[in-house]
């Protein structure tokens, strides 16, 4: 009876990260609000199963489980973000050319390479709440802002960072949750 208890949990987080992580690519590619909600919801399962008292790790799961788990934090992390700014700013601050926004007073664009700094940062939090190091997350958070601090005088670009930041974050920790609780 024991034995299928742990299959059944190996299997349930596994089902629920991996379907998080295929909704959240599709809702990478077709910006869907829907997507991005269901791939929240199963993340959300997957953190409730790893939650429960655990079978203990088996070398292989565990490192599917981390692979998934690191690949979901960075991956949906930014489908998360875009989603947040857009229910919170109502699409009210368009975008720039080369994915920034646009300063309508200042006719300059900002916060440009959001994508590729985001992937970035959600790689490193993952990873440093896995290794067990969540003072680095006080590091990763601290040179991203002083990188974008000279971007962050006009109020729509600090709005813009903020909720980008905040979504993001939590994103890459609900996914470094995951596995740290999986792994125990």
């Amino acid at each position: 009876m024991i034995e299928w208890l742990a299959i059944a949990y190996w299997v349930a987080l596994f089902v629920f990260t991996a379907a998080s992580l295929v909704l959240a690519a599709l809702s990478w590619m077709t910006r869907s609000l829907w997507l991005i909600a269901a791939a929240a919801a199963a993340l959300t399962v997957g953190l409730i199963v790893a939650a429960l008292p655990g079978p203990g790790s088996v070398p292989i799961l565990a490192v599917l489980i981390s692979v998934l788990g690191v690949g979901l934090g960075v991956v949906g992390g930014a489908p998360a973000a875009t989603a947040t700014l857009r229910l919170a700013t109502q699409n009210s601050v368009p975008n720039g050319v080369h994915g920034g926004i646009l300063i309508e007073s200042e006719r300059r664009e900002v916060l440009r390479g959001g994508l590729t700094i985001g992937l970035l940062e959600r790689l490193a939090i993952v990873t440093t709440i896995i290794a067990g190091m969540p003072a680095a997350l006080a590091v990763i958070v601290a040179v991203k802002g002083v990188g974008r601090f000279s971007e962050l005088e006009a109020p729509e670009a600090r709005e813009r960072f903020i909720i980008g930041t905040f979504a993001s974050l939590i994103w890459a920790g609900a996914c470094g949750a995951l596995v740290v609780l999986a792994l125990n």
